[in-house]
């Protein structure tokens, strides 16, 4: 098959995911150059501008090379959710698809996929007097509270959440408090924003060790681009501590280095810990995806030629 244009009526995309830094981005645009492709963005951090370095986010060069969708959308200090992501990702495929070319959706925030393959619920969005009674409920009792009153008022969703998880848990409570049923009842009303499309689902991962080098090679280069620089850039610019965007990866040891708290060879390697072991929980919850076609991310041949034979 030849990298001529898409039809646009085709419903098809490319979905690629897997750990953080095993080379899914350099991948995608290797694949997409070759297939006339445009890339939407699928980590849940790099949506926020501002936050570059420590995201890892695809550079001015990288974007001339390939279009992306779905980077820099959003205000550091602005909560971004997955059903936010799943209604942008739909326009961005079907704005792709209708220029005639291919949309490669990649990333490794597993809810975002979630969201977008198998569908949302509707519940209500956020409000901030139940939220903030929550939040003020947890500080005053602590998470573990909340965490066993989601599990007596929804046993099924409770036990899927871990007692630390307070976004997931305060979440819960909330669309309980809103709607008067558990989320577990709510997910059966799920639906799919894009149920008749066909997807390619490709993952992407190495042996654990080479994972871990790229991780650790990742972070040291992220230091060394100005990471620390960066951060305080954007504290000096008025972004506080609590924006949802610093809780992207190594944004809180980056801090306490700044505040004097530790030092730059200490955030670096809390950095590394954290970021392989979020590796290792993508990888659990990419594993348990149906039709997930695994591949090294430098295998791009193989690839190629598997999007060649599936994409009718």
């Amino acid at each position: 098959m030849s990298s001529s244009k898409l039809r646009p009526d085709a419903k098809i995309f490319v979905l690629m995911v897997g750990p953080t830094g095993a080379g899914k981005s350099a991948a995608a645009m290797s694949l997409a150059e070759r297939l006339d492709g445009e890339i939407v963005n699928c980590d849940s951090m790099q949506v926020y501008r501002g936050f570059d370095i420590g995201t890892d986010k695809p550079t001015a060069e990288d974007r001339r090379r390939v279009p992306h969708h779905l980077l820099d959308i959003i205000d550091s200090r602005t909560q971004f959710t997955a059903a936010d992501f799943a209604a942008r990702a739909v326009e961005a495929i079907g704005a792709i698809r209708a220029r005639g070319r291919r949309p490669f959706v990649v990333g490794g925030t597993g809810l975002y996929v979630k969201a977008l393959v198998d569908g949302l619920f509707p519940v209500p969005g956020r409000n901030d007097a139940v939220r903030e009674a929550l939040e003020r409920e947890a500080r005053e009792l602590g998470l573990e509270a909340l965490w066993s009153r989601l599990r007596e008022a929804d046993p099924a969703y409770g036990a899927k959440v871990g007692v630390r998880d307070r976004v997931r848990i305060v979440r819960a409570l909330e669309v309980i408090a809103l709607t008067g049923r558990p989320m577990s009842e709510n997910f059966r009303g799920t639906r799919s924003l894009i149920a008749d499309f066909r997807i390619l689902k490709i993952g992407f991962d190495w042996d654990r060790a080479e994972l871990y080098r790229r991780i650790e090679a990742r972070v040291d280069r992220m230091f060394e681009r100005g990471w620390v620089e960066e951060v305080a850039g954007l504290l000096a610019s008025g972004v506080d501590e609590s924006a949802p965007a610093f809780r992207a990866l190594g944004y809180e040891h980056v801090l306490r280095h700044l505040k004097g708290e530790i030092g730059r060879d200490e955030a670096a390697a809390r950095t590394k810990i954290d970021t392989r072991h979020y590796a290792k929980r993508q990888l659990t919850w990419f594993r348990k995806m149906d039709g997930l076609r695994w591949f090294r991310p430098d295998d791009l041949d193989a690839i190629r030629a598997f999007i060649e034979a599936e994409w009718n």
